[in-house]
């Protein structure tokens, strides 16, 4: 780890000047004191190594800063140029300490992660907000995408994490379930189920589906077809389509019935209802990530998710 009190060569090509960071703050605490002993007092040292320091930096220079008199020292031109100069280079050598240190505890820098669209309208505004408000200085980058790119751009590193539906079985990723909720019935207004407070799984039998393919989100195709064979039918489905509001948005068309999550009710979308499901199934969304990800920005981002330890959580594949 840099030490901002550590000793730091600084080297000019173009002037063939060799400087360290400790002469530097030794010269502006003497500048700022204008008094060897008082100065030396400062920086926790004895006065003759801040002399000799002093005297080497004016050397490597080739200018006079001080002008020492028995009590006192006083700043010559070049001196007080120097001053000016010097506590800049100082104060960027202390941010870059800063900085450094911030990056290596995943509080500066960047960190890109991927979203369905449906997760806006559940865990991502609130996971987003609190790493946002405990990391202000990483740049979060949000990209929603189609959900059945998510895992790959992910494998590949073009996320650092995503947030999706169980894509099942896939090497190298490790998952953690954030969210769960129940799946409910979008269907028209004037569709004769409309008048039905509870869909039992018998109820949707002949009916035209409208639902995510299978290859995009096994485990929630699994939960609808698997509803589907509880009502002692095999699903029928019409349209497939990746996003949720797409699906909800066919269904105002009277295209069709969808078993979705029951946050899509958010969407509000005219000439649309939603239904409870008799014993409805649940569905899950995931964090994803590689556990061989080293952006340490990543490990608070799981934390705020609730994830303590990326090592040992449920992987995809174990």
């Amino acid at each position: 780890m840099i030490s901002s009190n550590a000793v730091f060569r600084l080297h000019s090509c173009r002037f063939g000047i060799m400087l360290d960071i400790r002469q530097m703050r030794y010269f502006v605490a003497l500048a700022e004191t204008l008094h060897f002993g008082r100065a030396a007092q400062r920086l926790h040292i004895s006065q003759p190594p801040l002399s000799r320091q002093i005297s080497a930096l004016e050397k490597e220079l080739g200018v006079s800063l001080l002008e020492r008199h028995s009590r006192h020292a006083t700043l010559t031109h070049a001196g007080r140029r120097f001053l000016d100069d010097a506590r800049i280079v100082l104060a960027s050598f202390d941010q870059a300490c800063k900085n450094a240190r911030l990056a290596q505890r995943g509080e500066l820098g960047e960190l890109s992660i991927g979203f369905m669209m449906h997760a806006a309208h559940t865990v991502l505004p609130s996971l987003a907000r609190r790493y946002m408000a405990r990391h202000p200085q990483v740049h979060l980058q949000l990209r929603e995408v189609i959900p059945g790119t998510l895992a790959d751009a992910t494998l590949t590193g073009r996320f650092d994490a995503a947030i999706m539906f169980d894509p099942g079985p896939m090497r190298g990723l490790e998952a953690h379930t954030i969210h769960r909720e129940h799946l409910c019935l979008a269907l028209h207004a004037d569709h004769p189920l409309a008048s039905h407070a509870l869909i039992r799984a018998a109820d949707l039998k002949g009916e035209d589906l409208i639902a995510t393919p299978a290859e995009v989100a096994p485990k929630l195709w699994e939960a609808i077809s698997g509803y589907c064979r509880s009502g002692g039918f095999e699903p029928s489905v019409k349209l497939e389509v990746q996003l949720q509001q797409t699906i909800v948005s066919l269904v105002a068309e009277d295209l069709g019935v969808a078993l979705v999550p029951q946050s899509m009710h958010k969407l509000g979308i005219a000439n649309v209802l939603f239904r409870e499901l008799d014993d409805a199934p649940m569905i899950e969304h995931v964090l994803v990530w590689q556990p061989g990800n080293l952006n340490p920005a990543l490990r608070p981002f799981l934390a705020a998710a609730g994830i303590d330890q990326p090592k040992g959580h449920v992987p995809v594949n174990p």
